[in-house]
């Protein structure tokens, strides 16, 4: 067989992530202030971003699972969808996939080699160049629409060159500090950003300060804002509908997906295409449907019946929350818990969640970001946690497998890193 492409795909993806750090490995000294550099690189590519419709997605959580809901269900309403997410667990083509399939490793390597001296010339960064490859790819392939995902924030995000025809912000909580301010009225006010001018906004969740910066900044731009948690969907249940994607979380983003479909279906006439398409039994359809049509993976996702094992890309206070919240009311003998960090999350108060009737295995993940798992299990052992620490996520695993009995549960979790080494590990069982 003939190996030459994978060989080329390895080189390139290499150069990308040793030349241009990525925010997933290194953290705050990838991230990249200001448009100007996306902006030039955009023009270099003859603003391929004007040439399909948009729907920008922002918000602390749920943004993925949002992104990746709505391009299912358009893909059912007979669409070709361009989707834009990250970061990605196991191939970087994750982040860059057209109804469903991830552009190919020839589209990469291609891309990289054309502008390679202009990406070093210009000190792209990494979000820059991977929103540039999707934004040419989707181009070139004449998407209908492509559902866009910020990377942080919304304001300065590489992504908010685009016009879209919809513009939806899940929630806000506070994370990432360091960048988008340490108030929930400051973040808030980044991830407004990508509200533009005329153009409905949707809002997933909100809090009174929330909202008060949420309707001040779309009311300057003459913008309709709805708030899905007052809306129609708001006395919505998950028994309401049939979802792949488990998780009580999904709740709330059901709600935005509908609420933002919704005002869609007022102007559905964006694509000709859609209006013999446009019924509750295709929305359903999509909905039911989401892992299969666009690969999703990590959120609540069982990976293991026997023994049952369990993991979920939640990485933050807030998103946490829910996903231990949710693991309290699985039901198991023993519970056992593969938990890594990364270093600049609130630690102390995210081992504060913890359930207390669990067995741990701290570890750490593949990338520069981790919180050595040592300083976490000290502190765990301080708050009557019990557990031990493990090398690697891998360690972890096998760790659980020497000690697991009939009826144990096993969650792997704490950061997307951790998730997405124990999907490697898995895949190569």
């Amino acid at each position: 067989m003939d190996n030459s492409i994978d060989i080329e795909y390895n080189r390139v993806t290499e150069f990308l992530f040793n030349q241009f750090p990525s925010y997933q490995q290194v953290g705050k000294i990838a991230y990249k202030e200001g448009l100007d550099s996306m902006i030039l690189f955009d023009k270099r590519l003859n603003c391929p971003h004007k040439r399909f419709k948009t729907i920008h997605v922002a918000g602390t959580n749920g943004k993925g699972s949002v992104s990746h809901m709505l391009a299912s269900v358009l893909m059912e309403l007979g669409l070709k969808v361009g989707l834009y997410t990250s970061p990605h667990l196991i191939d970087f083509r994750e982040r860059i996939k057209i109804n469903g399939s991830m552009i190919s490793k020839e589209g990469v390597v291609e891309f990289v080699d054309e502008h390679k001296e202009f990406m070093i010339s210009n000190k792209s960064s990494f979000f820059e160049i991977t929103t540039a490859i999707a934004f040419n790819y989707f181009a070139k392939e004449s998407v209908d629409i492509a559902v866009i995902e910020t990377g942080l924030g919304g304001r300065l995000d590489s992504t908010n060159i685009i016009s879209p025809i919809l513009s939806i912000i899940t929630n806000i909580s506070l994370d990432h500090c360091e960048h988008l301010g340490y108030s929930v009225r400051d973040i808030a006010h980044e991830k407004a950003g990508i509200i533009k001018k005329g153009t409905p906004v949707v809002i997933g969740e909100y809090t009174s300060v929330s909202k008060e910066v949420f309707s001040m900044i779309a009311d300057k731009l003459e913008s309709k804002v709805l708030f899905a948690q007052d809306c129609i969907f708001s006395d919505l249940s998950l028994s309401d509908y049939t979802l792949d994607l488990k998780g009580e979380c999904q709740l709330y983003n059901l709600r935005t997906v509908l609420t933002a479909l919704s005002e869609l279906s007022l102007n559905y006439s964006f694509i000709q295409k859609v209006e013999d398409r446009w019924s509750d039994i295709n929305i359903r359809k999509g909905l039911s449907m989401v892992i299969s049509n666009t690969g999703l993976r990590g959120r609540w996702e069982k990976i293991s019946s026997n023994p049952d094992i369990i993991c979920d890309t939640g990485h933050n206070f807030a998103g946490l929350s829910l996903v231990f919240s949710q693991l309290k009311r699985e039901n198991y003998d023993r519970l056992f818990c593969v938990i890594g960090l990364t270093a600049e999350k609130d630690i102390d108060k995210i081992l504060g969640i913890l359930p207390r009737m669990a067995y741990y295995l701290f570890t750490k993940a593949q990338t520069n970001r981790a919180c050595d798992p040592c300083y976490i299990e000290n502190k765990a052992k301080n708050l009557g946690l019990d557990g031990e620490v493990c090398d690697n996520v891998e360690r972890a695993i096998e760790r659980f497998y020497e000690i697991y009995k009939k009826g144990d549960l096993l969650f792997i979790g704490g950061s997307t890193f951790v998730v997405a080494d124990a999907l490697k590990f898995f895949e190569k069982k």
